[in-house]
């Protein structure tokens, strides 16, 4: 049951209600002051808690104002998270293949200096928002942010854990809401985008006064449309191009053992597997295999529907004393498309008919396997008769089959037949601030804010005793023999005369249950429908051709919720302190916080392992294993849980003018997190004056940051690539985590005059015990090596080869299962650049022009030696320019950037365009804009042998070097007199596509996009 939050609205309304009917003693204009417009001389800047003038600030700050994101073409916050020099590995679209962002579906992440998105702060007016407890990494979700609202982003490009606490190691970014519209804002676009069916926005503002108070409310939607992998050629390659590109050697066609009761163990290719579009390595030879692609069925972008409402009430409740109450509602609805079904990474039980060998066993009295081998006979590996009648059972490794896939999955409804999964997301936020001016300057603010994210997804999966019943013709809702018990003790011959009777019904797992390809279209040559060579019926759930009741009672689709809470109180004085020094007056804050912070999950049905902790469970309750893996073959389960954790902190910090031109800026923070301990954080940043306009600043602190609950106790599944196919891995938790700790250095150069600004600042991070999932590629190399089984049975890795479950229990990677992962204190970090950018405003009549570039260029991320179980899984490496796929890194181009040109065109337009190009009337503004993200590389040498690599006798490409990605966008701008604004934004004119990289999609969707050239038409009016 979705939860309805009807109080958002009921808060509103009784806020309203009490504040208007309170005197009101002040001007209008002074309710603002809690935030107030951009280029107004005095704003709220980031990483501090006394308020100055911006060009004074002593930490690299970069403001982003409304005018100036409609003049790049109103990117949505997820465009702009990308396009952001400081932010890399950027979480959004749908990039389900990688273990940071699954069950993460229609959410959008900012992540500076590509440290991860959990070290980022955001806020929205400078107060904390829960954070999405969905996926692998907990992010604040800034689709639910109110963007048809937003007066300016502030971005602080240094930690600031001194001011802020926990989260704020990378940097702090604040949306800023207006507070002084006057009247009515509408304003809609529409993005033309190849192959979709285009985006759309829409957003109404109001603002004005009730009463005695202020008040603004601010309502926006959004629509994104589908876009297919098959709506890109790139996105879907043959298997020679890139094996890696969504072929998987446990598909459908599957691979399959026909000769086990002669001891045989090599799985051979279904003959179908190529008439079905799927790639056959070595016909006939020991690595005769079937690879086939998933990624087909998914997207590229997911459907997504979104809105957010937002209010914003302020009122003078005494002389000097302003309160202020907001109220932030959000919604997305959202799906998954994906794979039809998944491998099944565990085996059935012996509850199951056949089962208990660690295979699937579908026995030689199955009709499919009898028709099957009559049709291709012994050449196909069957083990048959003179009359050509099998003679032994055929077995199905976990990790080389699955149930659905070329064919579709008809459970759901869809041309393509792919696991359709739904995805639904609220975000809430509820805040109050009292701010009292007192005597000599000083200043009382009380703040409360208390906010929620709550998601719900849906999972499919099967039920592997049941899939291997219905292997045994014991399938079917209505299978009178279903039960073990009602099958203890039967022979082998007994269980052929009783399958397939009482309202039991058979899977066929072959190609010969599928009628063709759904995503190339290719028929199906040999599938039952059509008659065999046996004259066997085609009766759904006879043997051959499977009946959906058939596949419904395996394959089910089960819910889970993830909530997270988070409540916040402080108070803070702060003002002048009555000190002068040689520069000008002391200034000090003083304050106190109290954070409280929870998280919750639930699982339904099947995937709730205090209901089925076994495979057994779906069939004998009382079933009992250990470990617990559940009873779904590949997405696992989990148990409800419900943590929390609380902070308590003190905070404080000076403002020095030791001269006319040094300033200095001592921050302090201690705060106690209960068990996970406590921490004082220091932090000193000044800023030097050398000439007029010229400037040196710089800083050096340390940040602190304790697990969140979500890691300490709650376990995760993820699907993650092993050994030719995708496996599970579970990411349990770890109640033994450590906090991470960093120490952040800056150093800075800023030139302001004549038109022209410039500023380089240095960076540095130097991290300990960063909490972080252990590095499944590394742990999956240190065991297997190059030759699949390297380090199996070796003492010194007998810890880390526990850590995995293998078919038949065989140590091998092509034989993995599923592997257990912690999230754990991983290896120290350094990383270092530096950030710049440059503009220079001038006229060239009667054109007013911008010229302008800013980029960042990482020098290093060495990341060191990494261990789990007491074996170096990660060796220590530099993760700048690098994929950095499954490593504990997200992927880093070391440059990254911007250049643009602005030009516009209006009478009395002297100020320069940030003074408010577009407000005189007709005004045309015109920005040409090139970005820039420089060329990476994939780090797995194994992929990358001399002369290309190759698999199983396939020349595949190279792509180790992913190339530099430019493109150039244009965006115009005609404001009318009338107040309407028309826009047009032109995004990669070029149509350039996103460079090739070894990866399921082909390319890196942390980094680039797959949109091509769109073309964005807006409208707004002010009334």
């Amino acid at each position: 049951m979705r939860p309805r939050h009807r109080y958002c609205a009921a808060s509103l309304a009784v806020a309203a209600s009490l504040l208007a009917g309170a005197p009101l003693r002040a001007q209008a204009g002074d309710l603002s002051r809690p935030m107030q417009a951009e280029g107004e001389g005095r704003i709220v800047v980031i990483g501090t808690l006394l308020r100055g003038p911006r060009e004074d600030a002593l930490a690299p700050v970069e403001v982003l104002g409304a005018d100036e994101l409609a003049r790049q073409g109103s990117p949505s916050l997820l465009d702009l998270s990308r396009r952001l020099s400081v932010s890399a590995g950027v979480l959004g679209d749908s990039a389900q293949y990688d273990t940071r962002s699954q069950f993460s579906e229609g959410l959008a992440s900012v992540n500076l200096r590509g440290l991860g998105p959990q070290r980022t702060l955001v806020l929205l007016n400078g107060r904390r928002l829960a954070a999405s407890g969905a996926g692998n990494v907990p992010l604040v979700d800034l689709n639910l942010l109110p963007v048809g609202a937003l007066e300016r982003i502030e971005i602080l490009k240094d930690g600031a854990a001194a001011t802020y606490g926990s989260d704020a190691i990378a940097g702090v970014v604040n949306f800023v809401t207006r507070t002084r519209q006057d009247g009515v804002l509408a304003s809609g676009d529409y993005r033309l985008i190849a192959g979709s069916g285009g985006d759309r926005t829409a957003a109404l503002s109001w603002g004005g006064a009730l009463g005695e108070a202020r008040l603004f409310l601010a309502a926006g939607y959004q629509r994104r449309s589908e876009l297919r992998a098959t709506d890109r050629d790139y996105a879907l390659l043959a298997f020679e191009e890139n094996p890696q590109g969504g072929w998987s050697g446990g598909g459908n066609p599957g691979n399959f053992d026909f000769d086990a009761a002669n001891g045989g163990t090599a799985f051979t290719a279904d003959e179908g597997c190529e008439g079905l579009g799927a790639f056959r390595t070595l016909a006939g030879s020991s690595t005769d295999l079937c690879y086939a692609n998933y990624t087909g069925f998914s997207n590229l972008v997911e459907p997504e529907d979104r809105f957010q409402l937002f209010g914003d009430l302020a009122r003078e409740v005494a002389p000097g004393a302003i309160l202020r109450v907001t109220a932030l509602f959000g919604r997305t609805d959202t799906e998954l498309n994906t794979s039809p079904s998944f491998l099944p990474t565990i085996a059935p039980s012996a509850e199951a008919a056949f089962g208990g060998t660690g295979q699937f066993t579908i026995p030689a009295y199955a009709p499919a396997l009898a028709d099957y081998c009559a049709r291709f006979g012994a050449a196909a590996g069957c083990l048959v008769d003179a009359a050509g009648a099998p003679q032994a059972a055929a077995l199905a490794a976990p990790v080389r089959f699955r149930p659905f896939l070329a064919g579709g999955n008809p459970v759901f409804d869809n041309d393509r037949g792919s696991a359709r999964l739904d995805r639904y997301s609220e975000s809430l936020q509820l805040t109050g601030e009292l701010r009292r001016e007192l005597a000599d300057g000083l200043e009382f603010t009380a703040g409360l804010a208390w906010s929620q994210y709550f998601r719900q997804f849906e999972v499919g999966d099967v039920f592997v005793d049941l899939l291997q019943n219905a292997l045994a013709g014991f399938g079917g809702p209505d299978c009178a023999y279903a039960d073990p018990a009602a099958r203890a003790g039967l022979t082998s011959a007994q269980l052929a005369a009783l399958a397939g009777t009482g309202g039991c019904t058979w899977f066929n797992p072959f190609s010969t249950a599928v009628a063709g390809n759904r995503i190339t279209g290719a028929v199906n040559p040999n599938y039952a429908g059509n008659g065999g060579p046996l004259g066997l019926g085609t009766t759904p759930g006879a043997g051959l051709v499977n009946d959906r009741a058939t596949i419904e009672q395996f394959y089910n689709i089960w819910e889970r919720t993830a909530r997270t809470r988070q409540l916040t109180a402080d108070l803070v004085l702060a003002g002048g302190s009555g000190v002068r020094l040689a520069g000008g007056a002391v200034e000090f804050a003083l304050g106190g916080q109290y954070r409280r912070d929870g998280y919750a999950r639930t699982y339904e049905g099947g995937n709730d392992l205090d209901r089925f902790p076994c495979p057994g469970s779906v069939l004998n309750p009382a079933a009992a294993c250990n470990p617990q893996p559940g009873a779904l073959g590949f997405i696992g389960g989990g148990r409800d849980v419900d943590v929390s954790a609380q902070v308590w902190a003190l905070f404080a910090e000076l403002r020095l003018p030791l001269t006319r031109r040094i300033t200095a800026q001592l921050s302090a923070r201690y705060e106690d997190y209960g068990e996970a301990g406590v921490t004082f954080d220091p932090q000193a940043r000044w800023r030097v004056a050398l000439a007029e306009g010229l400037a040196l600043r710089g800083g050096v602190g340390t940040t602190f940051r304790a697990a969140p609950p979500q890691n300490t106790a709650a376990d995760l599944v993820a699907l993650t690539f092993i050994g030719g196919a995708f496996r599970a891995v579970d990411v349990l938790a770890n109640p033994d985590l450590e906090p991470e700790t960093a120490t952040t250095y800056a150093a800075g150069l800023v030139f302001d005059r004549g038109g022209f600004a410039a500023s380089a600042d240095y960076w540095r991070y130097e991290f300990s015990g960063a909490i972080e999932s252990e590095p499944v590629s590394g742990i999956v190399s240190a065991l297997f090596g190059a030759t699949g089984a390297a380090n199996c049975g070796a003492a010194a890795y007998a810890a880390l080869q526990a850590r995995f479950t293998f078919a038949g229990g065989v140590c091998g990677s092509a034989n993995v299962q599923r592997l257990a992962t912690y999230a754990f204190n991983s290896a120290d970090i350094s990383t270092s650049g530096m950030d710049v950018q440059a503009s220079y405003d001038f006229r060239a009549a009667p054109a007013q022009m911008q010229a302008g570039v800013q980029g960042s260029y990482v020098f290093e991320y060495r990341v060191a030696d990494t261990l789990v179980e007491g074996v170096i899984v990660q060796p220590a490496f530099d993760a700048a320019g690098l994929l950095n796929y499954q490593t504990t890194a997200y992927p880093l181009p070391r440059l990254k950037g911007q250049a643009w040109l602005e030009i516009g065109l209006a009478g009395g337009l002297g100020g320069g365009l940030a003074g408010g190009l577009g407000r005189a009337g007709g005004d045309h503004a015109l920005r040409l804009q090139v970005n820039y993200v420089g060329s990476y590389r994939d780090q797995r040498s194994e992929l990358f042998a001399p002369n290309t690599a190759s698999l199983a006798g396939a020349v595949v490409a190279a792509g180790e070097q992913i190339a530099a990605f430019t493109t150039l966008d244009a965006t115009w701008r005609w404001t009318l007199p009338t107040g309407t604004a028309l826009s047009l934004a032109l995004v990669n004119i070029l149509d350039a596509d996103p460079p090739f990289a070894r990866l399921d999609q082909n390319f890196d969707p942390f980094t680039a996009d797959a949109l091509g050239l769109t073309a964005k038409f807006g409208v707004s009016r002010a009334f």
